[in-house]
């Protein structure tokens, strides 16, 4: 599914417009990257919990040619799906 076919699942079950539905969409992923990118973690209750980790330095492989290199720490984003999901995908 992409964007477009989830604001227009969320439009039908909602009985939104399609207009509406996407700013929907787009002020919720707004909120949620405002949260992550002061370090906050964003909880939707039954959903799951969006965060940032860090992911320290380490050493890769440049596939071309083999070669040791180093890939610098960084932080990423992060989603961790709560047990109602879990529940309804098992």
């Amino acid at each position: 599914m992409n964007k477009t076919e989830l604001i227009d699942a969320i439009a039908a079950t909602s009985d939104l417009p399609k207009a509406q539905a996407g700013r929907f969409l787009d002020v919720f992923i707004d909120a949620v990257t405002q949260q992550l990118t002061k370090g906050d973690q964003v909880t939707v209750a039954g959903f799951g919990t969006f965060s940032v980790r860090a992911r320290a330095e380490r050493t890769g492989r440049n596939p071309q040619t083999g070669e040791a290199i180093k890939i610098k720490a960084s932080k990423v984003p992060s989603f961790k799906a709560g047990k109602a999901l879990k529940d309804a995908v098992n």
